[in-house]
């Protein structure tokens, strides 16, 4: 029998859902050169795919992929634009009266930049037996894309946090959609969950 076949490694990083995560979840920037040598030199990813909105103007974020580029990543960037989430309505009973609160919980804006089409189908191009594939979000939408990569013959790691906060009295928020845990749960040894904060001290950008 021949040797088996090595495996080929390639990395697909939302960068607004994995920035938004280690921010707002976990306490720390991602320096996204730090995270392609990491990828580049101890996962031995053949190609690291870097996608990303940048505001008109931005230009110390432009020039930062830029750099990426000159490293030897591959830079899918477009122009963002902000939305509004629905605010939460809680209803709250007073205790001394009885009476019965509206409480309006402000969820603030999310930026978006439609990247998802490109890492799709990057991804699809290089999804065959052989091949694992680091996926960098928590986003649901890329479920299917999952399926059909495992359907190809990849092997999926999908790297995020699944770490929840309290946004109220009752209520917790996750950046990890609950569409990937019941993927991963149900699939078994083709896709599983790597846990960003893991790669904390590797990747974390230095604040001076």
């Amino acid at each position: 029998m021949g040797k088996p076949r090595p495996k080929t490694r390639f990395a697909f990083i939302d960068a607004q859902n994995t920035e938004t995560t280690t921010r707002r979840l976990l306490g720390f920037l991602v320096d996204w050169r730090k995270l392609f040598l990491f990828l580049r030199d101890d996962w031995r990813c053949e190609k690291v795919f870097f996608y990303s909105g940048i505001d008109a103007g931005d230009s110390e974020t432009e020039k930062e992929f830029e750099e990426l580029e000159r490293a030897g990543s591959i830079v899918r960037s477009k122009t963002v634009f902000a939305y509004k989430n629905r605010d939460k309505s809680i209803q709250v009973k007073c205790p001394a009266c009885d009476n019965v609160f509206t409480h309006v919980t402000d969820m603030g804006y999310n930026k978006k930049s439609n990247c998802d089409v490109d890492l799709t189908v990057d991804a699809m191009e290089y999804a065959r037996p052989g091949a694992e594939l680091y996926l960098f979000t928590g986003d649901g939408d890329f479920e299917y894309l999952i399926r059909k990569a495992v359907e190809k013959g990849a092997v999926v790691h999908i790297v995020s946090s699944a770490k929840k906060i309290r946004s109220g009295p009752k209520y917790f928020t996750s950046r990890f959609s609950s569409r990937l845990r019941k993927l991963i749960e149900a699939s078994g040894k083709p896709i599983d969950f790597l846990n960003i904060d893991n790669l904390k001290i590797r990747i974390r950008k230095e604040i001076k």
